[in-house]
C-alpha cells in the first residue's frame, strides 16, 4: 500500500506544478530568446541572400556581351559597328550598347588601379546587349559574330557565372537551414535537461499526484504547458529581437546608400530587405521553438516517469 504522503509538504491551493517565475524557469526562456534570436537571423539572413541572388541572376540572365578585341591592322571602330550591326540584326535583341574606351578602360580599375595610361594597351571593347522577347538564338549569333569577325569577337552569355551564383546561394541557404536545425536541436536538449531538473524538484509533488489518483498524463500534460508557456514567451522575445534587428539594419543600409559606399552595398545587399517571407520565417521559428519546447517536455516527463 503506497505511503501517505508527508504532511510538511510545502502544497498550497492553486499553487502551479511547475512555477514560471522561478530563476530555473526564467534562465529557460532566456537560453530559449537567445537561441530563437540565433536561427532567426539565420533564418532571414539566408532569404535576403537567396532573394538577392535571384535579382542578381535576372539581371545578368537578361544581358549577354559581346567582347571586341583589337588587333594589328585592324580598325577597332568598324569592328564595333559590324560586331554591333549583326546583334541587331538578331530576333529578340531588344537594345545594344557599345561602351566607349574610356568607359572599357574604367572597368580596370579595380584591378589596375586608377591614373594609369592604358592607351597603349589592347584593352578590349564591349558591347552589351538587353534580351527581349522571342528569347534570341545565341548560337545562332555566336556562329554569326564568328563568322563575320573570326578571332576578333566573342560572346559571353553569363552561363558559367551564373551557375556559380547559384552554388553559391544554394549554398549558403543550405548552412542557414543547417544553422537553424541545428538550433533547434539544441532548443530541445536545453528543454530536456531542464525538464528533468523540474521533476527532480517536484519529485515530492509528484509522488503528491500519484497519490490521489492522478496519471502520469496528466503529468505531463501540466508540464507540457507550463514549458510551452516559456518557450512562447522567448520564442516572442527572440523573434522579436530578431525582426528588430532587421529592420534596424534596413535603416541603417538606407542611410549609408546615401554615402559614397552606397552603391557597393545596395549593389552587394540590394536594400537590405529579408521581404515577407524572410520576416514570416522569422515568425515561424518562433513558434516552432514553442512547439519544441512543449512536445519535448511532454516526452521527458513520460520517460521520467516511465
Amino acid at each position: 500500500m503506497a505511503a501517505a504522503p508527508d504532511p510538511g509538504l510545502p502544497l498550497r491551493r492553486n499553487a502551479a506544478l511547475v512555477p514560471t517565475d522561478s530563476a530555473a524557469s526564467r534562465s529557460l526562456a532566456a537560453v530559449i530568446a537567445i537561441l530563437t534570436f540565433l536561427a532567426g537571423l539565420c533564418a532571414g539572413t539566408a532569404e535576403m541572400v537567396a532573394t538577392s541572388a535571384g535579382q542578381w541572376q535576372g539581371s545578368v540572365a537578361r544581358e549577354v556581351t559581346i567582347q571586341v578585341r583589337p588587333g594589328p591592322g585592324r580598325d577597332i571602330e568598324a569592328d564595333l559597328a559590324k560586331a554591333q550591326g549583326i546583334a541587331k540584326a538578331e530576333p529578340g535583341i531588344a537594345e545594344a550598347r557599345t561602351f566607349s574606351k574610356a568607359e572599357a578602360e574604367r572597368l580596370l580599375e579595380p584591378w589596375l588601379g586608377s591614373g594609369l595610361d592604358l592607351s597603349d594597351l589592347p584593352v578590349p571593347r564591349l558591347i552589351t546587349l538587353k534580351l527581349g522577347t522571342p528569347t534570341p538564338d545565341l548560337k545562332h549569333l555566336r556562329a554569326s559574330l564568328t563568322e563575320a569577325l573570326p578571332g576578333v569577337a566573342s560572346l559571353d552569355d553569363h552561363v558559367l557565372w551564373l551557375q556559380r551564383l547559384s552554388t553559391m546561394a544554394n549554398t549558403f541557404v543550405g548552412v542557414g537551414i543547417g544553422i537553424v536545425a541545428l538550433v533547434l536541436v539544441a532548443t530541445g536538449l536545453a528543454v530536456a535537461f531542464a525538464t528533468r531538473g523540474a521533476m527532480a524538484g517536484n519529485k515530492e509533488v509528484v509522488e503528491v499526484l500519484h497519490f490521489v489518483g492522478a496519471d502520469d498524463d496528466f503529468i505531463a500534460r501540466a508540464f507540457q504547458r507550463r514549458f510551452f508557456g516559456l518557450g512562447l514567451r522567448g520564442g516572442a522575445i527572440g523573434a522579436g529581437s530578431a525582426l528588430l534587428a532587421f529592420a534596424l539594419a534596413g535603416l541603417l543600409s538606407r542611410a549609408w546608400r546615401s554615402g559614397p559606399a552606397g552603391d557597393e552595398i545596395e549593389a552587394l545587399f540590394g536594400a537590405f530587405s529579408v521581404g515577407w517571407r524572410g520576416y514570416a520565417s522569422v515568425l515561424a521559428i518562433g513558434v516552432i521553438a514553442s512547439l519544441v519546447t512543449g512536445v519535448v517536455s511532454r516526452l521527458t516527463v513520460r520517460r521520467f516517469l516511465a
